[in-house]
């Protein structure tokens, strides 16, 4: 098997190889159309698509055969919910944002707006718990000894 999967990428990376050194020129505003590079992406999405399928099989696996771990990655999950949550309720679907971005030749609504607001809010909230969680072992052995 382990001698079938290295065939396999010599292949695809000798293909791609001849694909790469057959693409054309960085000036042709055709380029994107062109059949090299066609073939370039559906052997990226292939290899995304298996490596995806293998990292999802091998953690789901993981996280089945272990008990404890499938409690971890729940409260895990609910944390994030919950995270969402707040950050959903503190972010404003303000409408002066989507005056002034229309006056800039941007279209968006209130709802969009409100959900930037959102994973701005989830992207601070994340933030400020990892540095706690960073510093917290720091700051616990400088008081307790």
């Amino acid at each position: 098997m382990n001698k079938i999967i290295k065939i396999a990428l010599i292949a695809i990376g000798l293909l791609s190889v001849v694909l790469w050194f057959s693409m054309p020129a960085d000036d042709d505003p055709n380029a994107i159309n062109s059949a090299s590079m066609h073939w370039m992406f559906i052997i990226m999405y292939v290899l995304l698509a298996i490596a995806t399928a293998l990292s999802l099989f091998f953690a789901l696996g993981k996280l089945i055969s272990t008990p404890g771990s499938l409690k971890k990655a729940l409260f895990s999950l609910g944390g994030l919910a919950v995270v969402v949550g707040i950050s959903y309720a503190l972010s404003s679907n303000n409408a002066i944002v989507v005056d002034e971005m229309a006056k800039v030749g941007i279209t968006t609504t209130e709802s969009v707006v409100k959900n930037v607001g959102m994973g701005l809010n989830v992207f601070a909230i994340l933030t400020v718990i990892a540095v706690v969680l960073m510093l917290w072992p720091s700051v616990k052995k400088l008081f307790v000894k």
